[in-house]
């Protein structure tokens, strides 16, 4: 994790960013993204994560999250490497992946590239937490979370994509277990 960038407070709320290597586009699949989401909600059920916020983007993912139980860092390291290897499971099984040779030699070569793996890498190494503070910076990143998939051309409206906590804000059950402000 870069220096710049740190979990200070335990207790604190923070906007989080995390990509795949080489922002590969790996989440174009409800396979892959149904596996984030089941380990997300598992973090929040049992692990004690409070999510404000959160969107999958084929390549990152962003959330907005307190940790109650454990530090906010060992949270977000257990979620990417747990989430990881489940993935490049899941990949490598997955028989109408079309990219799935191409996928796993990205992984391996990330991997073989990075001294802290020992095979693969999915995941980029730094999560760029930034702490919020004041109910403005939280808004401003709750809405630019939320407009992410709209920036990107996939949806017209934020609460129309599937995998973002946008519904959660307008009414509509999300996928994912959020606290709504």
């Amino acid at each position: 994790m870069s220096r710049n960038y740190k979990f200070l407070d335990p207790e604190g709320l923070y906007f989080v960013s995390f990509a795949t290597v080489f922002w590969v586009d790996v989440f174009v699949r409800r396979l892959y993204f149904d596996c984030l989401v089941d380990d997300l909600n598992y973090c929040v059920k049992e692990k004690g994560m409070e999510i404000y916020a959160w969107c999958i983007m084929p390549s990152h993912v962003h959330l907005v999250f307190r940790s109650v139980k454990v530090k906010p860092d060992e949270m977000i390291g257990g979620f990417k490497s747990v989430t990881a290897r489940k993935l490049i499971a899941l990949i490598a099984g997955n028989i109408q992946e079309s990219r799935r040779e191409w996928l796993l030699k990205s992984f391996a070569k990330a991997g073989a590239a990075n001294p802290n793996n020992s095979k693969n890498q999915f995941w980029q190494q730094h999560n760029k937490p930034i702490e919020l503070w004041s109910a403005a910076v939280i808004e401003q990143k709750i809405d630019y979370i939320h407009n992410n998939p709209v920036e990107a051309g996939f949806v017209d409206n934020a609460n129309e994509y599937l995998y973002s906590s946008a519904r959660d804000y307008c009414g509509i059950p999300g996928l994912v277990l959020t606290l709504t402000a």
